[in-house]
């Protein structure tokens, strides 16, 4: 009986409900052999030798597959079509054939969808390993170990002992970090907008203007119109003494439509999902983390729902797209269904990597359906899920039509002037046919009134706002993948871990759903710009990305690359170790004395960022050690269980954030969500929560004991 290894245990059994009794399917639960924790594995004398180890949980799986090897000499190695699969596949031949007399027969066996057809072709045809792509994760894995095992020492001896860098997160954090700057050394520059409110003759004189907004819906024969220019020119109203007299004349003037321009707008679908929209998407639209989002597309795929979830293409299998058109074709009909199937084209240059976009396998299956699938679907899966089919069933539908009408209005303060001094701009757009847009909510459209030029309007509200330029934004999920991208830092299967990292060890926070850098994240930012500037530079790791796809295509040798990387920088820490002076990380006063010292000794209090997050400590460490924890509170929001405590924000002793009430130990509801105001949770239903999870901290406490 042929033996199939997949890497998880869900993958194992939707392939053994395809496969059936004929082939044996047992998963690796990941990787099973990798680089040593406890030394860094790379001779770095002998050419680059590797020194591999089986992970130490994970010494039954392998005991357990090779027992199996043995029983079947027929092997296929059916994990991910990417760089990390590959290295599993590579791993597993190796640890079962290594101590074989007779050795196996190892076939790899590859599918961008968990379906039957797609496992069944895959299984028919199968492949051998792909060494090129070996070598670019092995590429990746030994850069990555040679910048966190000999750096992070480094920031031990001249920053803060349990500090880390990384090739790639290091450099996240300097964008984060830049950004935070720019924030403080913006200055608003004051600027005016001004709106006028019209009417055709004859309409009763009203107010469309409430607290600086228009109403919503205008009024029936009335519009809105914004200052567009000033005696010919663009206004550059930036103080309240310059919009005065335009304010005073606008309200005086009289007012004609010089101009109606009638123009109609196609607006397209987008592309079907690659990694990087699929996360930068789900957190706009849904308000996922990358590492959420990766995690529920996961399951997803494993469950058969969707294809591949890693990848940079855009393009959609002959298969793929007769699905899609069938569907619009019968649910919406052909005046929705484009001409000819819509294809898309990407950027990526990695042909054997950039498989199909991200869809549905099943289009019929809509998000709705979900649910009643399966108990093991949540909202998330669902709402996931739905997103996907969306964008998917939208390729082949007809762009949407609009009918855009553009009115310039002339303000004339005297008849006697031969131009308008002010001419004021509205746009007006109506959807005249919905296209794709049918599967998305619409945006309301905009309806002027009929207008002809020439035509007398009469004045009834204005709208003056006084308002100043912002800084750039912090960074949330959406816009860093995006920058990421944009700058060729790190892979789309890379995004959601670079981010977990940075946070994980504290070098930022999420504040408000955007990514703010802690004190001890400066610090080593800004070591790390001053005496490792190369391996923060935006392009070398870009080039460096880019050296790893030409290993994946066979275009580079990878010890050749790293050695080009290694080399310069052994030389630069050595110097760095030898003259780089001890760089403090900087604290915040709270103003507080100590508790301990603060009387006779004038000890303050202040803010420090540890292991496991933000705590008061005394400014006058280590005379002094005295330490207390720094409770955040969730403000306005008081706990569901008691009613009089309020929620706070805590820390496992992992740096994980959770909520709980400021009462404990007097009342101990603690939840890994955010609770909103408002909510309530009965004791029972708490008794009931706190038993499930007594459960399960049992059952996991179990299995660690049988591990062992």
């Amino acid at each position: 009986m042929p033996l199939v290894i997949v890497e998880s245990p869900t993958k194992a059994r939707k392939l053994s409900s395809y496969l059936g009794s004929d082939f044996k399917v047992k998963a690796s639960i990941g990787h099973v052999r990798d680089l040593p924790k406890s030394k860094l594995g790379i001779d770095l004398d002998n050419e680059l030798a590797l020194t591999y180890e089986v992970d130490e949980d994970k010494q039954d799986v392998v005991k357990e597959l090779k027992k199996l090897a043995k029983k079947n000499q027929q092997i296929y190695l059916a994990m991910d079509p990417d760089r990390e699969g590959e290295a599993i596949a590579w791993h597993i031949k190796y640890l079962l054939g290594e101590d074989q007399k007779k050795k196996p027969k190892f076939l790899r066996a590859t599918f961008h969808e968990i379906t039957k057809s797609a496992v069944l072709a895959a299984m028919d045809k199968p492949g051998k390993i792909n060494m090129h792509l070996v070598d670019a994760q092995q590429a990746r894995r030994v850069v990555d170990r040679l910048v966190g095992y000999k750096i992070s020492p480094v920031l031990w001896r001249k920053v803060r002992r349990g500090l880390s860098a990384g090739r790639v997160q290091s450099v996240a954090l300097r964008l984060i970090v830049e950004r935070e700057r720019e924030i403080k050394a913006f200055k608003p520059d004051e600027y005016w907008e001004i709106e006028v409110g019209l009417a055709k003759q004859g309409v009763k004189t009203q107010q469309l203007f409430k607290d600086h907004k228009a109403v919503d819906p205008l009024p029936a024969q009335t519009l809105v119109a914004d200052l567009y220019k000033v005696k010919g020119k663009k206004p550059k109203i930036d103080q309240e003494s310059k919009a005065k007299p335009i304010i005073k004349d606008l309200t005086k003037a009289s007012y004609q439509v010089q101009e109606v321009k009638h123009k109609q707008r196609r607006r397209h679908s987008y592309p079907p999902f690659t990694t990087s929209t699929l996360q930068q998407t789900a957190a706009h639209r849904l308000g996922f983390s990358a590492k959420r989002t990766m995690r529920v597309a996961q399951q997803l795929y494993e469950e058969g729902l969707i294809t591949y979830h890693r990848t940079d293409s855009v393009n959609l299998s002959q298969a793929a797209l007769k699905m899609a058109r069938e569907f619009v074709k019968a649910q919406y009909g052909t005046d929705h269904l484009t001409a000819k199937p819509r294809v898309f084209k990407g950027k990526s240059k990695n042909a054997q990597e950039a498989h199909e976009a991200i869809r549905v396998t099943k289009v019929k299956l809509q998000a709705d359906q979900l649910l009643a699938k399966s108990k093991k679907f949540k909202r998330a899966h669902q709402r996931l899920y739905d997103l996907i089919w969306r964008r998917f069933v939208a390729t082949q539908m007809k762009p949407a039509v609009y009918d855009q009408t553009t009115v310039l209005i002339a303000a004339n303060t005297s008849k006697k002037a031969a131009k308008p001094n002010y001419l004021l701009k509205t746009v007006g757009s109506v959807l005249k046919f919905a296209g794709w847009t049918k599967l998305f909510k619409n945006t309301q459209d905009k309806i002027l009134p009929e207008l002809k030029e020439a035509e007398d309007l009469q004045y009834l509200d204005i709208n003056p706002q006084q308002k100043f330029t912002q800084p750039p934004p912090r960074f949330n999920d959406a816009s860093l993948v995006k920058e990421l991208e944009k700058r060729g830092i790190g892979r789309p299967s890379t995004y959601a871990s670079i981010i977990s990292v940075i946070l994980d060890r504290g070098y930022v926070e999420r504040v408000e759903k955007r990514f703010q850098p802690t004190a001890i994240g400066t610090t080593v930012n800004d070591f790390l710009m001053k005496h490792f500037d190369e391996i923060m530079d935006y392009d070398f790791t870009a080039e460096m990305e880019e050296d790893l796809d030409r290993i994946s295509r066979g275009e580079k040798a990878w010890k050749k690359v790293v050695k080009v990387f290694w080399e310069p920088l052994a030389k630069k820490i050595k110097k760095v170790i030898d003259k780089a002076k001890r760089m403090k990380v900087p604290v915040e006063k709270t103003g507080e004395p100590c508790p301990k010292c603060g009387k006779e000794e004038k000890g303050e209090l202040v803010i420090r960022t540890g292991r496991y997050g933000k705590f008061k400590s005394c400014s006058r460490f280590p005379d002094c050690k005295y330490t207390e924890n720094l409770v955040e509170k969730v403000e306005g929001v008081r706990c569901p269980l008691c009613h009089k405590g309020k929620v706070v924000i805590k820390k496992t002793r992992w740096g994980k954030s959770f909520y709980g009430c400021g009462r404990y130990p007097d009342c101990d509801w603690a939840s890994w969500k955010k609770p909103k105001r408002g909510d309530k949770i009965s004791a029972k239903k708490w008794a009931e929560i706190k038993k499930k999870r007594a459960a399960r901290k049992a059952k996991y406490k179990k299995k660690k004991r049988k591990k062992k």
